[in-house]
């Protein structure tokens, strides 16, 4: 199908459903790329091992935290 076709078929869908097309075009626009989310991953992990090295967080047992977790649902 050609842009110019795809263009005249979109132009056709009732007014709601080319307002969701647009809104889901938009979306897609500012959803950072793979790469730039492997990025964001590695530095927050990065930083999460800094705090960690530095002492600036306490790390906590896995069951610890489940204790935790669970007494905020009481």
């Amino acid at each position: 199908m050609t842009p110019t076709a795809i263009q005249q078929s979109i132009l056709g869908l009732p007014k709601s459903e080319r307002a969701h097309l647009v809104h889901l075009l938009l979306d897609s626009l500012d959803a950072p790329s793979e790469p730039d989310i492997q990025d964001i991953w590695l530095s927050e992990a990065r930083r999460r091992a800094d705090d960690i090295d530095a002492g600036r967080v306490k790390l906590v047992s896995g069951e610890q935290l489940e204790r935790q977790v669970q007494a905020l649902f009481k």
